[in-house]
This record gives structure tokens, sequence and C-alpha cells, in this order.
């Protein structure tokens, strides 16, 4: 039986929560007050229905931030892990979705990948780059040295 458990973990929910606590401080650090769990209505027609996105405003804010964080790695073997970018392109959907008045985060951890000589962010952009919306800014975060960098060239922060 294979485990994909994260190493030195709880559990994977718990890695999830950790890795959102990071971005709410890094956010909290640059001024911008979010809040865990931020339900909006999505959909493609008239007919919406709520999708809980990790980080934002509630609709009621004059400032309209919507985050989704991700803190997926490589494999142990160094392979792309792909039932974890599936993931991140169901975010991409979702950002699709949301209303445009948003702005669209999506806050991932940087992993770097000796075999490919790329992060796993640099790769998703380069192999799924046509799925991501205009408007959705990818942050990398480096928790080494507890640094925001840049995968595209929308963003204000």
């Amino acid at each position: 039986m294979n485990n994909f458990q994260r190493e030195n973990a709880i559990s994977n929910a718990h890695v999830g929560r950790d890795f959102e606590e990071v971005a709410l401080k890094y956010f909290e650090r640059n001024n911008i007050i979010l809040y865990k769990g931020v339900s909006l209505p999505v959909g493609v027609n008239q007919k919406k229905k709520n999708h809980l996105f990790d980080l934002g405003h509630t609709s009621s804010d004059p400032e309209k931030v919507i985050v989704e964080c991700k803190s997926h790695k490589w494999t142990s073997g160094g392979n792309v892990p792909s039932a974890k970018l599936t993931v991140w392109n169901e975010a991409m959907y979702y950002f699709h979705l949301a209303p445009e008045e948003y702005r669209k985060i999506f806050f991932i951890l940087k992993d770097y990948s000796e075999k490919r000589g790329e992060t796993l962010g640099e790769y998703y952009i380069r192999a799924y780059g046509h799925l991501i919306p205009d408007d959705v800014e990818i942050m990398e975060y480096d928790n080494i040295v507890d640094e925001i960098r840049m995968l595209n060239s929308i963003s204000t922060l």
C-alpha cells in the first residue's frame, strides 16, 4: 500500500490548514486582512452554487479578494504529482467562474525539482498555462527564506 501522507505531518489536511495560516500572515503583513472559508456564488449560467474559497473577503467588503492555497510538492521520486495538479486545474476553473470584480490569487508552495530544473509552479504554468485565467495571480511562497515570488506578471503586491 502506498502512503501519500506528507512526511512528518499529522495529516495532509493539517498541512493544508497550516499553509493557509502562512498565507493569512503574509497578506496581513501586506495590509490585506482576509478571512478563512469565504463562500461565493459560481456557475456557468444563471443557476449559481456557492463555492468555498480558502481565503478572501466577504461580498460586502469594498476590497474583493479570493485566494486558493496549495502546498503540493513533486512526488518523492521527483515525478509530476498529476492528481494534485488536477486539483490546481479545478481551482483555476473556480477562479474562472468567480465574480469578475474579485482579485484572484493562487498561493502555492515553492518546491524545486533538481531533476527537472524548475519549481512545481513553473512546471504548472508551462504545462497548463492554457487553463489559467488571465486575471489569476500566481504567488509562489518560499518557506526557506519566507519570501514570495510572482510567477506571472499581473500582481500588484
